[in-house]
């Protein structure tokens, strides 16, 4: 009698990515911004609400990200502007924190139970001090999902590239992108970005000399 198990039967080096989306993650739109924090706010999801906020503002990788600190405020009043050592490149990077950020901060904190850590987003798993980026990637593609979009064209570096994306858009400036995003070096700024050689020429277009 024949097995089910032939060899020949089983499709071999069946590649990772088959039907997935590869390559990299949609920056979300303005209007998908708030699309989903009006819906957040809706459904008054305190720490999801400064969650996403922090993403998009902060620019911050998600690894980053679910490692900030209860010390980004001061005196019960949130900072402006903070500095933050990237896990990546042992680099410090700096951020604003604008003000609507800063209020769903403060909605936030009362809940945060510092018993375990400091941590602005603490994991709800007793083994785990902070919120993992794996749970991060899962909290993201709700949010996306929420908006009626497409979750598996975004990811936790649509947070990133969210407001780097807005910021060279209007003002074509990679350098101080390139500064916010953390990069050592512009080339990574132009590759994070996707831009191309017609998007280069349309701003060289709006210089005369």
């Amino acid at each position: 009698m024949l097995s089910d198990s032939n060899p020949s039967s089983t499709p071999k080096n069946v590649p990772w990515n088959k039907g997935r989306l590869t390559g990299q993650k949609r920056p979300l739109k303005p209007k998908d911004v708030w699309a989903i924090r009006v819906r957040l706010q809706l459904e008054h999801c305190k720490r999801d609400l400064a969650l996403f906020n922090l993403a998009i503002d902060s620019k911050l990788r998600g690894c980053d990200l679910v490692r900030l600190q209860v010390d980004i405020c001061v005196g019960g009043q949130v900072r402006d502007r903070t500095t933050v050592i990237q896990r990546k490149t042992g680099r410090p990077v700096r951020f604003e924190i604008t003000e609507p950020t800063r209020a769903s901060i403060r909605d936030w904190l009362p809940n945060v139970d510092t018993r375990h850590g400091r941590y602005l987003f603490p994991s709800r798993f007793r083994a785990q001090p902070h919120l993992s980026t794996r749970q991060y990637a899962r909290i993201v593609h709700t949010w996306v999902a929420s908006a009626g979009l497409d979750s598996s064209a975004y990811g936790t570096h649509s947070m990133r590239r969210t407001k780097a994306a807005q910021i060279y858009k209007k003002a074509g400036n990679l350098r101080a992108v390139q500064l916010l995003l953390g990069h050592t070096k512009l080339e990574s700024t132009v590759r994070y970005l996707g831009i191309e050689v017609e998007d280069a020429l349309s701003i060289s277009e709006q210089v005369e000399l």
